[in-house]
């Protein structure tokens, strides 16, 4: 299958509310329609996790990105402009996305991937996609494929053909927190 095939394969499930795993440009995400608050629990029950703990979104632009954040400010343009790894960042004043999503705060944490495969999946899909690590909650992340566990595999509607083959290093990425008046916090190196 080729990486067009499975990205058309991907967008179908996410558009009937299902859940994929798939390659980000960090370790393998389970992921599913950010706006799509059904498919979002799925996400949490399959991690077993509590969904007061909060999910990272990929979009694929700056523009997509405007439109789940009420204000960009313009430190975080900086941030992801300068960052040497994949940086997520969490923003304030989240908007149009699932509810189950959204920190009590308001908040929610973004990342615009560079990655060839997770950036066309974002672009084609037109929405956000949760990206969380795929294992259960506390467990290691999966770095590769071969890292996944046969109870995410079956938890899952589609699993993602692309880089499976893969078996290097992958890390989670930077978290960075942006409040209101421009305080800074880093949440995760």
């Amino acid at each position: 299958m080729n990486q067009k095939e499975d990205i058309q394969n991907a967008i179908k499930v996410l558009k009937e509310g299902g859940v994929i795993l798939y390659p980000t440009d960090t370790v393998w995400g389970i992921g599913c329609d950010a706006t799509n608050e059904q498919a979002v629990k799925r996400v949490y029950d399959i991690k077993h996790r509590d969904d007061s703990k909060a999910m990272i979104c990929l979009v694929d632009s700056d523009s997509r990105l405007q439109r789940y954040v009420r204000n960009v400010p313009n430190v975080a343009w900086d941030i992801m402009d300068l960052a040497t790894k994949p940086t997520t960042v969490i923003l304030d004043g989240a908007v149009n996305l699932a509810k189950n999503l959204v920190a009590e705060d308001g908040s929610i944490a973004m990342r615009i991937t560079h990655e060839a495969f997770s950036k066309e999946l974002c672009y084609r899909f037109q929405k956000p996609l949760v990206s969380t690590s795929a294992n259960i909650s506390g467990e290691p992340p999966a770095q590769n494929y071969g890292d996944i566990s046969q109870e995410i595999l079956e938890a899952v509607d589609y699993v993602c053909f692309s880089r499976r083959q893969e078996h290097r290093p992958h890390t989670p990425s930077s978290i960075i927190k942006l409040s209101e008046g421009g305080v800074v916090e880093i949440i995760r190196k």
